[in-house]
Formats: C-alpha cells, sequence, structure tokens
C-alpha cells in the first residue's frame, strides 16, 4: 500500500521532527505546512481545536491526529 498525499502542520517542534521522520520512512510524500510561514495559530485552532498539539497529519482527505494517531494508523496500515 502506498499512502495519498500526507498534509503535515507543523510549529517545528521535536514531535513534528519525529513525524517527518516516520513519514518518511515508509516512503510517503507530504507536504508540511509550518506555522508563522504557511498558516496563523488562529487557522490551526479553528480547523483542529484550541487544545489540538502540533504536528496535526491529514492522509489523504482523512485528518488522522497528531504523531501517536498517524502512528497507530500506519501500524494498522501495515506500513511499519
Amino acid at each position: 500500500m502506498t499512502l495519498p498525499t500526507v498534509i503535515l502542520y507543523s510549529n517545528n517542534n521535536q514531535e513534528c521532527e519525529r513525524a517527518k521522520m516516520l513519514l518518511a520512512s515508509v516512503g510517503g510524500e507530504f507536504l508540511e505546512y509550518q506555522l508563522g510561514k504557511d498558516f496563523r495559530e488562529s487557522d490551526f485552532n479553528s480547523e483542529f481545536g484550541s487544545h489540538a498539539e502540533y504536528p496535526q497529519v491529514a492522509i489523504g482527505y482523512e485528518h488522522i491526529g497528531g504523531l501517536k494517531d498517524t502512528l497507530h494508523y500506519l501500524n494498522k496500515a501495515g506500513l511499519l
């Protein structure tokens, strides 16, 4: 199974770096949107809620969630 395009919403923290390494390890292409460059904090809060943590990941048209959610998704999909 190959991944559809992945979107990674990042603030460049350590968890975001781990998410990028994880996505790269499964060979998936991903687009990284960076806080302050591609979106504002208020946009992030409107999209994911004020309690959402970085990173947030969407695969195809499906919002997956944070790093742990992405790890579980990839494991369940047999990509890990």
